[in-house]
C-alpha cells in the first residue's frame, strides 16, 4: 500500500491510495478533480473508488466532476450531503480494494455524518493508516459543529484512540504548527511538545508537509487526546473528560483568532477555516 499526498487549497489534503500490486487506487477526500487525475496518470494507476469523509466543499467539491470525468466511478461516504455520492457507508462496514482492507469508523462530531477510514493489508509489515478527515489532525482536532462535545470525545478517545499506536494518521489539513503553538500553551513543559513543534517549524521553513504523524505519537502531544492528563486538566480547569474538550476547543478557537493577522479575522474566513460555511454555490 503506497500512499500519496496531495495538497490543494489552501492546506488541504488529497490522497491517493495505491493497490501496489494490482496498480488499482482509491482516492479520499477529493477537493480538486484534475489535480487528483494528474497524479492517478503520473502513477500510471487505475482509479476505482473515492472514499470521502465528509461533505463539507474542501474535501468532497471535486466528486461532481471527477465522476463526469470518470463515468461509473464510485463514491463513497456516511452522509447524504456528500457531492455526487454513489454509496452510502455505515459504521463498521468493512471494504475490500485488492489486499487493501477498510474499515469505516463513524466519527461524528465535526459533522454528523463524518467517517473516518482505517486501511490495513493482511501479512503486512507496513503499519495500518487512518484517514481521519477533520476529526483528528496532527496535534489538534475540528470543532465540533452538528454534534455534542461528547459525541466528539467518543470520537476520539474510544473510536480512533484504540487504534493501534503505529497507526499512521493522514489528516484533512496541515495544521500542524498552529496546532503545536496552542499545544505548547497548554503544556509549556512538555518536552514532546517542544521537539515536535521544533521539527514543524523546521518542515513550515522548507513548505515539507507534516503528514503523517502516528497514533502513538499524538497520544504524547496532542491535547485533544490528553483529555486525562493532569497539566491539560489543570489548564482547562475542568477533570471531566467532555468538559476538558470542550474548554480545549474554545481556547484553541480564541488562540487562533488572537495569533492570526487583523485582516483575516474577518468572519467570513474565520468561519471557511473552521467549516462553518458549506460548499458554494456553483455557476
Amino acid at each position: 500500500m503506497k500512499v500519496k499526498v496531495i495538497p490543494v487549497l489552501e492546506d488541504n489534503y488529497m490522497y491517493l491510495v495505491i493497490e501496489e500490486h494490482t496498480r488499482e487506487a482509491v482516492a479520499v477526500d477529493v477537493a480538486v478533480a484534475k489535480r487528483l487525475l494528474e497524479i492517478v496518470g503520473r502513477e500510471g494507476v487505475s482509479l476505482t473508488a473515492v472514499l470521502t469523509t465528509h461533505h463539507h466543499w474542501d474535501h468532497a467539491h471535486g466528486n461532481e466532476e471527477l465522476t463526469q470525468l470518470q463515468p461509473g466511478l464510485v463514491v463513497m461516504g456516511a452522509d447524504e450531503r456528500i457531492s455526487a455520492l454513489t454509496r452510502k457507508l455505515v459504521h463498521g462496514e468493512e471494504l475490500q480494494f485488492g489486499a487493501i482492507h477498510v474499515r469505516c469508523l463513524l466519527t461524528p462530531g465535526h459533522t454528523s455524518g463524518h467517517m473516518s477510514y482505517f486501511l490495513w493489508e493482511d501479512e503486512c509489515l507496513d503499519p495500518p493508516a487512518l484517514f481521519s478527515g477533520d476529526a483528528l489532525s496532527v496535534a489538534g482536532c475540528s470543532w465540533h459543529l452538528e454534534g455534542s462535545t461528547q459525541q466528539m470525545y467518543q470520537s476520539l478517545a474510544e473510536t480512533l484512540g484504540t487504534l493501534p499506536p503505529l497507526t499512521k494518521v493522514f489528516c484533512g489539513h496541515e495544521h500542524t504548527l498552529s496546532n503545536l503553538e496552542f499545544a505548547y500553551k497548554v503544556e509549556p513543559c512538555s518536552d514532546h511538545v517542544k521537539a515536535k513543534l521544533s521539527w514543524a517549524r523546521k518542515r513550515d521553513e522548507d513548505d515539507i508537509p507534516t503528514v503523517p504523524s502516528t497514533l502513538g505519537e499524538e497520544f504524547l502531544y496532542n491535547p485533544f487526546l490528553r483529555v486525562g492528563e493532569e497539566p491539560v486538566q489543570e489548564f482547562t480547569g475542568r477533570t471531566a473528560p467532555a468538559e476538558v474538550l470542550e474548554v480545549l476547543c474554545e481556547e484553541r478557537a480564541a488562540f487562533q483568532q488572537a495569533a492570526e493577522p487583523l485582516q483575516l479575522q474577518a468572519p467570513a474566513l474565520f468561519a471557511l477555516q473552521w467549516g462553518l460555511l458549506g460548499k458554494p454555490e456553483q455557476k
